[in-house]
């Protein structure tokens, strides 16, 4: 295949399922293989200097590379799909394309790692970030000013479940002449689509439920126009954090059952919500789903449904039993990420977001003592039973 070629879309007018196992992809023409090869070398042949097929060196194209990217622009209707090393690479190339004195208003509920990256590296280049409550959009309006580029929105935020309205962001924007950068990371492509309700730029730790099997690290960005792609391609190329081949072949198998995976993650997601909630020992869940969440009715609006991620906190806040419960779980493994086939647990305040001083976690209502689950795609029946057997032992 050659790069400059934006293989078949199939119509984007088709069914997300189809997209996820057509979109963007063609059979490889020197053998007829239904999926893409892993095109495991570092260089390419060239018939004279500068003539090729498309291909020079792996850093800056490699075909495998090429056939992931263009499924993901598929799946989240932009122009171009980039993929990076990591999630977190992903991020680095967004912010590589501002100045000193630049500022970004930011979710005040973020990754830890997306947080470290903004205050602990970017800010001692002269970037300045403000944090807001992104689900309230006059704080995000007051923030915003004429030295504003970039508007940092994770939407189902992690791990507090926030919900931030992207139409309503969009619009903010638009006015501002900011960037709008939604981190899709928590809903995946196909619950939410959020260049259609006008960001500019998509980004995701494909990490997670992209490639939906724990089985690689990557992140990417996905663009709704040629000029920002353009300039992110650049930073692609001279930076060089790329992912190799085999891991670029992993999230693309593991998108062709991206929709099929997501809607049993949110059936299982609403059973072990529901389960908690009515729960004696449990004092908050925190999850959209629920009609009482304050982000419901926006979250009913722009997502196809409310995903496998929540949180919750105990009626006893004391921390040790936090750390009893996650560590009695059987069936629920305690590690860290999220979004994969199996349930994962994990404990926010010292894993995922340790990073973020104590102070500023309050300030976004993360509790020492949340606790954050990734429903996996297991029977429910036996996640609902392993929860009740460790709470049955605080």
């Amino acid at each position: 295949m050659n790069q400059d070629d934006k293989a078949p879309d199939h119509g984007a007018q088709q069914g997300f399922g189809t997209r996820a196992i057509h979109g963007g992809q063609q059979h490889d023409p020197s053998t007829g293989a239904v999926m893409p090869p892993v095109y495991l070398t570092s260089t390419y042949a060239q018939s004279a200097p500068g003539q090729h097929l498309g291909y020079e060196y792996s850093r800056t194209h490699n075909p495998t590379r090429t056939a992931l990217q263009n499924s993901l622009a598929s799946l989240e209707g932009g122009v171009e799909g980039l993929a990076f090393a990591s999630g977190m690479a992903a991020i680095d190339a967004v912010l590589k394309l501002l100045l000193p004195g630049d500022e970004v208003v930011a979710s005040n509920d973020l990754y830890g790692g997306t947080y470290r990256l903004f205050t602990k590296i970017f800010q001692h280049f002269g970037l300045v970030f403000r944090f807001v409550d992104m689900s309230q959009p006059l704080q995000v309006e007051r923030a915003v000013n004429e030295r504003t580029r970039l508007i940092w929105c994770e939407t189902p935020t992690n791990p507090m479940l926030h919900i931030a309205d992207i139409a309503a962001l969009a619009e903010i924007k638009k006015r501002s002449g900011a960037m709008l950068v939604v981190d899709n990371t928590f809903a995946s492509p196909y619950v939410q689509q959020p260049l259609a309700l006008g960001a500019d730029l998509v980004m995701h730790s494909a990490t997670k439920y992209l490639g939906g099997h724990s089985d690689v690290v990557l992140g990417a960005l996905v663009a709704k126009s040629e000029h920002l792609a353009e300039r992110l391609r650049f930073v692609q190329n001279a930076s060089g954090a790329v992912p190799g081949p085999l891991d670029c072949f992993l999230v693309l198998r593991g998108i062709k059952t991206l929709h099929l995976r997501m809607e049993r993650h949110g059936t299982n997601g609403r059973v072990v919500a529901a389960f908690l909630k009515s729960h004696p020992k449990v004092k908050k869940v925190h999850w959209p789903g629920f009609p009482d969440h304050p982000g419901h009715e926006v979250a009913s609006r722009q997502m196809r449904n409310f995903g496998g991620m929540l949180s919750f906190t105990l009626k006893d806040d004391a921390l040790e039993k936090a750390f009893h419960l996650v560590s009695t779980l059987q069936v629920f493994t305690l590690a860290e990420s999220l979004g994969g086939v199996e349930s994962l647990c994990g404990h926010p305040a010292s894993m995922t977001h340790a990073s973020i001083p104590r102070e500023e976690r309050l300030k976004s209502g993360l509790e020492d003592s949340l606790i954050r689950l990734s429903v996996g795609i297991e029977d429910p029946e036996d996640l609902l039973a392993d929860l009740q057997q460790a709470l049955d032992k605080l």
